[in-house]
C-alpha cells in the first residue's frame, strides 16, 4: 500500500490529553516538576496513543499535539522575534473566551537555532512501520502572517516591519529553513492547519482583519499567496495537505459560514494535495464549492463532529459523501472527522473512549462506502 495522506479514514491531528499529562502539565508550570520528568511523561502519554490509533487499524499516526498548549502558538514560540505572555482577555469564540497566550513581535522573525518540533516529530517517526507513516501538523504560513498582521497585533509588528512584504519574506524564509529540517528528519507528510479561510468566510470576516469586503479579497490572495510560496520552496516529494477550521476550542467555534466565499481562491488556486474540511453541522454550508476544487486535488470529508460524544448516524453520514460526489469523483474523495479533538490542551467536551468511538465510525464509514479501496 502507499504511505501518503490523506487516507480513506483519517483524522485531523489533535488528541484529548489523558489526565496524567495534564496534571503534569501543571506541576511544570507550577515550577513543581522538571523538564525532564514532564518529557517522560509526555513520551508515555504519545507511546500509548500511537499504540491506540494503531490497535484501530489507522494508517497516519501523529503525537496528538501532546507536547503543546495550542494547536498553533507553540509553533510560533519556537521562532525568532516571537513573544508570549498569559492572556487578560482571550479570544472570543461562540460562548466562551479561549485563554491562550497573547502571541507577538518582539522582533525580526527567523529560525537560527533547531526548532523543538523536530525532535518532536523524530519521537514519533520511530514507530512508523510497513503500515503506518507519521505526519506532522503545523500552522499555515497564512495562519503566521494573520497572527501579526491583524488589528490586535498591528501596533507591536510595525515596531518591527515598516511592510507587510519584508514580513511574508521572512516568514517564507522561516518556514523554508523549518521544512527542510523536517525533512531532513524524515517526514513526508506535512498538514498546514489554517483558520484564516474560516474567518474569511464568515459573513463579519472583513470586520476582524480591519478592512472593507474588497480589501478582504485582496487578504485572500495574500494568504494564498504566501501558503504557495512556502509549498513551492519545499522538497518535490514532501506530501502538503491543509486543514481549514472555523475554530475548535472545548467544544465552541469562532467562526460561521459556507466556503463560497474563498472557493476560488482556496480551492481553486492553493496548491496543495488535499483540503481536509469542516462539514459537520450547518455552519459549514453545503457541498456546492466544492466544484471549484482544481485539477486532481483530493477533499477529506469532515462529517464527523469532535465537538460533541453524540455518535452521528451511518446512513446519513453515506448519504452526505454520495452528495459530495456531485462535486468531486468519489476516487478523490476521503473521510474524517471535521477537527481535532483538542485544539487546545483544554479539549472538546467528550471522553476518550467517545473520542475513540468516532475514530471507529469514520473507519466502518469508510470500509462501506469505498470497499475495494478502503486503504
Amino acid at each position: 500500500m502507499s504511505l501518503q495522506t490523506p487516507f480513506r479514514y483519517d483524522y485531523v491531528g489533535s488528541f484529548l490529553r489523558p489526565e496524567k499529562l495534564k496534571a503534569a502539565r501543571a506541576q511544570f508550570d507550577q515550577g513543581l516538576l522538571t523538564y525532564d520528568k514532564l518529557k517522560e511523561v509526555e513520551d508515555q502519554a504519545i507511546t500509548d496513543l500511537i499504540t491506540k490509533i494503531k490497535s484501530l487499524g489507522y494508517h497516519v499516526i501523529t503525537d496528538g499535539e501532546f507536547r503543546r498548549a495550542t494547536w498553533h502558538l507553540d509553533f510560533m514560540w519556537g521562532f525568532d522575534g516571537i513573544g508570549h505572555t498569559p492572556t487578560k482577555t482571550g479570544l472570543p469564540f461562540h460562548d466562551e473566551a479561549a485563554m491562550i497566550d497573547d502571541t507577538y513581535l518582539t522582533g525580526k522573525v527567523g529560525l537560527s537555532k533547531k526548532h523543538p518540533f523536530i525532535d518532536h516529530f523524530k519521537f514519533v517517526k520511530q514507530f512508523e512501520d510497513e503500515t503506518t507513516i507519521a505526519k506532522q501538523t503545523i500552522p499555515a504560513p497564512a495562519q503566521f502572517l494573520a497572527q501579526f498582521t491583524m488589528p490586535f497585533n498591528r501596533i507591536a509588528t510595525e515596531k518591527y516591519y515598516d511592510s507587510d512584504t519584508d514580513l511574508i519574506s521572512d516568514i517564507v524564509a522561516a518556514y523554508g529553513a523549518f521544512i527542510q529540517d523536517l525533512y531532513d528528519a524524515g517526514c513526508r507528510n506535512l498538514q498546514l492547519d489554517d483558520c484564516t479561510w474560516g474567518m474569511m468566510a464568515d459573513r463579519s470576516g472583513h470586520l476582524a482583519y480591519g478592512v472593507s469586503q474588497e480589501g478582504l479579497l485582496d487578504i485572500q490572495k495574500t494568504h494564498k499567496d504566501i501558503n504557495n510560496q512556502v509549498i513551492a520552496n519545499a522538497p518535490k516529494d514532501l506530501i502538503i495537505n491543509t486543514h481549514v477550521c472555523r475554530g475548535n476550542f472545548h467544544s465552541t467555534y469562532a467562526n460561521s459560514g459556507a466556503y463560497d466565499p474563498v472557493a476560488d481562491v482556496l480551492f481553486g488556486q492553493e496548491n496543495v494535495n488535499a483540503y481536509y474540511l469542516e462539514f459537520d453541522d450547518e455552519r459549514s454550508g453545503g457541498f456546492e464549492p466544492l466544484a471549484k476544487v482544481s485539477d486532481d486535488k483530493k477533499v477529506v470529508l469532515g462529517l464527523v463532529t469532535t465537538k460533541s460524544p453524540k455518535l452521528e448516524n451511518k446512513e446519513e453520514v453515506i448519504a452526505r459523501i454520495h452528495e459530495a460526489e456531485k462535486y468531486v469523483p468519489l476516487n478523490r474523495l476521503y473521510l474524517s472527522p471535521q477537527c481535532g479533538f483538542a485544539s487546545c490542551e483544554i479539549g472538546n467536551k467528550l471522553t476518550e473512549e467517545q473520542q475513540w468511538s468516532k475514530l471507529k465510525l469514520v473507519k466502518e464509514i469508510a470500509q462501506e462506502v469505498w470497499p475495494k479501496n478502503v486503504e
